[in-house]
This record gives structure tokens, C-alpha cells and sequence, in this order.
């Protein structure tokens, strides 16, 4: 499979970002973010992440009868979030290749000082076809994403 890495480290572009405020919902009995809950706030940052580069996901499983599905997580939790906190979601592509993406993504409590890092997770995006089967990405997408 042909891999396109993304550019080295002095010239990588910032990260998206993408803010989330904690609500009764996202907690446990104790008020702090149930862990599942952080998957749930990766997905609407890549989700937004992607729309900001004109990619739809509807509109694109309308049109290609394709879509992205998540076919590994490795998540790394660092520190609890809580009931109210203001989290910055952060999105980095750090691989595509012709049939999946790899995407590097944390967690930051927002604060006064320097973002205090909570979970960090590395996410792969596999391209299925309307059948669930694995296939390439099309170009369109892939010319959006690099």
C-alpha cells in the first residue's frame, strides 16, 4: 500500500481545533468525563475537521456510496476532565494512504496558562465502500486532505 506521510515536524501545519464544554451527559456518577465519552469528542472534531476542508460526509456517502469508518483506536488517558470544563480538541493527519488515514488527536483542558494535555488518541480511518468492503479512497478526498 502506498503511504504519504505528512510533512516533517518544523513544517507541519497547526492542528485543527475544535471546542467542547463538559455536561452532565459526558460523566460519571463521580463528575468526571466517562472515558468512552473522549471517543465521542474525537469524532466531532475529525467530523469538523473534515467539513473544514470541504468534506461532507452525508453529502459524500450520497455521492460516492463511500464513507470513513474507524478501524483502530489506541487511546492514552492522562488526566480527568470534569463536569463544565472547556476542552480544545486537537486533529493532526499524520498518514494517508490509498484506502485509509491515520490521525493524531488530544484532548486539552482549556486554561489560564498553557492547555493542560487530558487524552491523546491515535485514530485510523478506513474507506468502505456501500458493501462495508475496504477499497480506495478517491481522489477528490485524497486531494483535499494533503
Amino acid at each position: 500500500m502506498s503511504r504519504v506521510a505528512a510533512p516533517p515536524s518544523g513544517a507541519e501545519a497547526a492542528p485543527f481545533g475544535w471546542p467542547v464544554r463538559v455536561y452532565w451527559e459526558d460523566t460519571d456518577a463521580g463528575g468526571i468525563v466517562y472515558y468512552a465519552n473522549y471517543l465521542k469528542f474525537f469524532e466531532r472534531a475529525r467530523t469538523e475537521w473534515l467539513r473544514e476542508r470541504g468534506i461532507h460526509q452525508q453529502a459524500l456517502k450520497l455521492e460516492t456510496g463511500g464513507m470513513f469508518v474507524v478501524s483502530e483506536a489506541r487511546v492514552k488517558y492522562v488526566k480527568s476532565a470534569r463536569l463544565d470544563d472547556e476542552l480544545w480538541l486537537t486533529t493532526s493527519l499524520t498518514e494517508s494512504g490509498r484506502a485509509a488515514m491515520t490521525l493524531h488527536q488530544q484532548a486539552h483542558l482549556k486554561h489560564a496558562g498553557a492547555p493542560v494535555l487530558l487524552c491523546e488518541a491515535t485514530i485510523r480511518a478506513s474507506w468502505v465502500n456501500a458493501l462495508g468492503k475496504p477499497t480506495r479512497i478517491p481522489q477528490v478526498i485524497l486531494d483535499k486532505l494533503l
